[in-house]
């Protein structure tokens, strides 16, 4: 089946494995790109989306219309580059009308080698996600319009997907760092700490910048290692806590080397360990659970989350293709938080010590500041220890 092509000539397309495709004009770079399709209901935030090394292996598709008012600013960067394979939007990408924006997202997607694609019904492609499964998709812009269809889908068909799909060594550091950086905040921007704090080792599976500055603005001295450092290269930095960050792929591939990391400093420390995303994933797989790939995932800004201590639902940003299935966690591991919109599972934490994780992204403020305090209890649980 073939949606009913433009009256003018298109410049791009998307073509999806079972053999649609979506035809529209094309912005950013040209050329093509395999991989799986998903949905982001978030009304802000394109560029950060954009950068999130989560989507790694995905094309994103914007179900808000106005994408790239907004224009785009190096501060809102969440890495160097973008790390999302390529955007779906409704409407081309109007001119940038903010204060902040130091250029245009179209001139921005073709400096840094990403395809768009505009003038989709993105109603339509949202629902056939929400039916049918994140799809594999081809996506191709060629400015004279010319498309092998056929070529197209069969690249579709072949993309492995992100299934045993290890990603985080492609999004994370190359060496260790240290990060002082701390939140944005007006008048200032971002500031750097200047003060000592608890020493926190992150572990690097394809983090946000903002979720350092959290750390840091929290009280944090940040030292980031690589997705593939050792407990021994770990508690070699003599942290008094352990953070392990979000991150795109399969959490059992990455967990082939993560997970006994995770698990040789659990055995071996009394040390607090906060995860994030893919960190929580993780964190639930070394302490004995199993982690599902979901139908299309969830990805937006506005899903609401229920805190199972306190009863208080939390607006938040989400990300993330797979989760943890709540029914294999063991003996002496709780769920914390569950999704209101399906109920899986959305935080963990061990009953008698300061491990915890959370599958959100406290960090994104859609709330906007629901879930900080998640940052200032792993802290405090640092305080304790001390």
């Amino acid at each position: 089946m073939h949606a009913a092509a433009p009256e003018k000539r298109p410049t791009a397309c998307l073509t999806l494995a079972d053999g649609t495709v979506f035809y529209g004009y094309g912005f950013g770079a040209t050329g093509e790109t395999v991989a799986e399709l998903c949905f982001n209901t978030a009304m802000t935030g394109y560029q950060e989306i954009m950068t999130d090394p989560s989507y790694a292996g995905q094309v994103v598709t914007f179900t808000f219309p106005h994408i790239g008012n907004t224009g785009v600013t190096p501060e809102d960067d969440e890495t160097a580059d973008p790390v999302a394979a390529g955007m779906v939007v409704k409407w081309d990408p109007t001119d940038p009308s903010n204060w902040r924006a130091e250029d245009h997202l179209v001139d921005w997607l073709a400096r840094r080698g990403r395809i768009g694609i505009g003038g989709i019904d993105t109603r339509r492609l949202t629902r056939a996600i929400r039916q049918q499964g994140a799809p594999h998709v081809a996506l191709a812009h060629d400015p004279e319009g010319n498309f092998d269809i056929e070529a197209l889908v069969a690249k579709a068909r072949e993309f492995s997907g992100l299934e045993g799909l290890d990603l985080a060594k492609d999004v994370t550091c190359a060496q260790s760092y240290q990060w002082d950086e701390m939140r944005w905040a007006w008048p200032e921007g971002y500031t750097k700490r200047d003060t000592p704090g608890r020493k926190v080792v992150a572990l690097d599976f394809g983090a946000k910048r903002n979720i350092l500055r959290c750390l840091a603005s929290a009280g944090c001295d940040v030292t980031v290692l690589p997705a593939t450092a050792t407990a021994e290269e770990v508690l070699a930095h003599n942290p008094e806590g352990v953070f392990l960050s979000n991150g795109p792929g399969d959490p059992a591939a990455t967990g082939e080397y993560a997970v006994p990391m995770i698990k040789e400093v659990l055995e071996t420390t009394d040390l607090p360990v906060f995860g994030i995303c893919l960190g929580h994933q993780m964190l639930a797989l070394a302490l004995g659970a199993t982690t599902i790939k979901m139908n299309h995932g969830h990805h937006g800004a506005n899903h609401p989350v229920k805190d199972l201590d306190t009863g208080k639902v939390e607006i938040t940003s989400m990300n993330h293709g797979f989760t943890v299935d709540s029914q294999t966690l063991p003996k002496g591991v709780k769920e914390t938080h569950v999704s209101l919109f399906d109920g899986s599972n959305c935080g963990i934490s061990m009953e008698e010590r300061p491990v915890f994780s959370v599958q959100y992204h406290p960090e994104a403020s859609p709330g906007p500041q629901d879930s900080f305090y998640l940052f200032e209890r792993f802290v405090e649980a640092m305080n304790a220890r001390a």
